[in-house]
């Protein structure tokens, strides 16, 4: 049974971590304090240590937190082959649920720390790995739901789906008065339909 001690201890980690995870994702990993958090979580900034150890740990906390959320957000549904007539509805799916996620605040924080992720040496390096694994491999087993032509793997169209959503999200993040991510969502759809759709439909 969870005594009322631990109960408080978790509380107070989740409003570290969700502070965290929005200063991460508006000011950037280095950017950020820990009284930058303290501040925004009401938590004490003594505290954050003793809950993580150390900024870096927070880093993977949050990152970790969000992977769960990711994961939550992609629950798999069936992986039987859709008949002809359901495919543009499957695909329209697929695309719902790319604008569904890249929406996510969650998102906005990978995008933000994904330069520091390339870096050599970067602690979150192995992290971004494991995130655009799951994303691809969560859009690969939908896309295994359609006939694609021959020549055309899932895997080669999840890679190229996953690949530009992300870039139309970094994109609108550095210009929202000249990226509509709705409109660019539209035109891949409509990319990956001619691809995938008899006609093109």
């Amino acid at each position: 049974m969870t005594t009322r001690r631990e109960q408080t201890s978790h509380e107070s980690s989740e409003l570290i971590l969700r502070a965290a995870a929005e200063l991460f994702a508006a000011k950037g990993y280095r950017q950020t304090t820990f009284a930058d958090v303290a501040e925004r979580s009401g938590i004490s900034r003594g505290s954050i240590p003793w809950h993580f150890g150390s900024k870096e740990g927070l880093l993977l906390a949050v990152l970790e937190r969000s992977m769960g959320l990711i994961r939550d957000e992609l629950a798999d549904e069936s992986a039987e082959l859709m008949e002809p007539a359901e495919v543009a509805a499957g695909l329209d799916n697929l695309m719902q649920g790319a604008d569904a996620l890249f929406a996510q605040p969650t998102t906005k924080l990978f995008v933000t720390l994904l330069v520091e992720a390339l870096e050599p040496g970067s602690p979150i390096h192995g992290r971004y790995v494991e995130i655009h694994h799951t994303l691809r491999d969560h859009c690969r087993r939908r896309l295994e739901r359609l006939p694609l032509p021959p020549g055309l793997s899932a895997e080669t169209l999840a890679a190229t789906i996953i690949g530009a959503g992300i870039g139309i999200h970094q994109q609108w993040l550095l210009a929202p008065d000249r990226v509509d991510p709705q409109q660019a969502l539209a035109a891949l759809r409509t990319l990956v339909a001619g691809a995938v759709l008899p006609g093109g439909g």
